[in-house]
């Protein structure tokens, strides 16, 4: 017997498996992922549970694309940080939108705590941020150029600095992903301010 085809696709040209993808998706985005069932998901996509199987190897790979997804698409809904401004005002951008893009991120994480093999398969897939390079390689190319152009010291080493400013975006809300928390982490007055004027100014005495 064929697999039961959604009703959404049978005078669409989207292919079976992306519908499941983009159903589980947007569950996440409504819900997150915890408690998340391969029948809440099959009755978003009005397809019979096993059908599923016929597309993914499991739940986890299936939860993985979507997530991946997700990712996707909060990146887009915020835009990209501007790139046309002094180099405190684009940290700043930057800063910001990797704030926001992680705190709304953090229900669908939190809800993983206990399934690591999810993980592993979204970790498997390419960067689904700054088209396919990452906060942390986008930043350090941007001071890269920055730095040919004059803007930037020439022994500074973009990478660690890149370290070090994703690095305390996630202090903010890696520790609340470990502890299962889904509401939003609160951010000290002026962090984002002191941390850009660290990194521009130095810590060694002038």
């Amino acid at each position: 017997m064929a697999p039961r085809r959604a009703a959404a696709l049978r005078d669409g040209d989207v292919s079976l498996r992306d519908h499941l993808i983009a159903a589980a998706t947007r569950l996440i985005a409504e819900r997150g992922t915890a408690g998340l069932t391969v029948r809440d998901i099959a009755r978003a996509a009005d397809v019979a549970v096993g059908v599923l199987y016929n597309h993914f190897a499991d739940k986890e790979e299936l939860l993985a694309l979507a997530l991946h997804q997700h990712v996707r698409d909060v990146e887009e809904r915020l835009g990209r940080p501007r790139t046309d401004g002094t180099l405190a005002e684009n940290l700043h951008a930057f800063v910001t939108h990797a704030l926001a893009a992680h705190t709304a991120f953090l229900p669908a994480f939190a809800g993983l705590i206990g399934h690591p093999e999810v993980f592993a398969r979204f970790d498997a897939l390419p960067n689904p941020m700054a088209d396919g390079h990452g906060l942390h390689r986008s930043l350090a190319d941007y001071l890269r150029t920055e730095r040919s152009r004059g803007h930037v010291a020439a022994d500074t080493d973009p990478d660690a600095v890149a370290t070090l400013v994703v690095g305390a975006c996630h202090e903010l809300v890696l520790p609340r992903v470990f502890r299962g928390l889904t509401d939003p982490p609160p951010i000290p007055p002026g962090h984002v301010d002191a941390l850009v004027a660290t990194v521009v100014r130095g810590i060694v005495p002038r």
